[in-house]
């Protein structure tokens, strides 16, 4: 009984941490909300988790990986970004970590705008107005692929909930 509530916490910790890690790149966001919801269904033996739950949740982990790539790129593509600076996003966001909690959301736009300016200095001259916007526009990227993130952290626990409760 006193291993089946430490299983319990440790799903509860896992979740907790899991949605802090869809605003910090550091951690793997949903797939540890994912494992949580695993973990709590597992220690019940799957009573009240079906196996029809775990895979839309499952499902809907996989989904989230995808957005992570995905707006941010849209985000970089609708305002004509070069491949430098969408690595220049990733490198800040990478970078950002070192600086707590305001680097991780300043980080990926110094970068995309650093990125801008490298290609186009390569390719033809420095336009800080113009990276700028293509920076601001990574950036929203990666901000909405954060909101739908949540979203779909918080619809899953709903789901889960419902399943464990009803």
């Amino acid at each position: 009984m006193e291993q089946q509530v430490l299983f319990y916490i440790l799903a509860a910790v896992l979740i907790v941490v899991g949605l802090l890690g869809v605003i910090l790149p550091a951690l793997p966001g949903l797939p540890l909300v994912y494992g949580g919801m695993l973990l709590a269904a597992w220690t019940d033996g799957f009573e009240r988790i079906s196996v029809i739950t775990l895979v839309v949740l499952g499902i809907l982990t996989l989904l989230s990986l995808l957005i992570d790539f995905i707006a941010t790129a849209m985000g970089a593509k609708r305002v004509g970004a070069s491949r430098w600076a969408v690595v220049g996003a990733a490198v800040g966001t990478i970078a950002g970590l070192f600086f707590g909690f305001v680097g991780v959301f300043v980080a990926p736009f110094i970068g995309a705008v650093v990125g801008e300016l490298l290609y186009r200095r390569k390719m033809s001259g420095n336009d800080l107005g113009d990276a700028a916007k293509i920076g601001l526009g990574t950036w929203l990227g990666i901000i909405f692929g954060v909101v739908v993130k949540l979203t779909l952290g918080f619809a899953m626990l709903g789901l889960f909930f419902f399943a464990w409760f009803f």
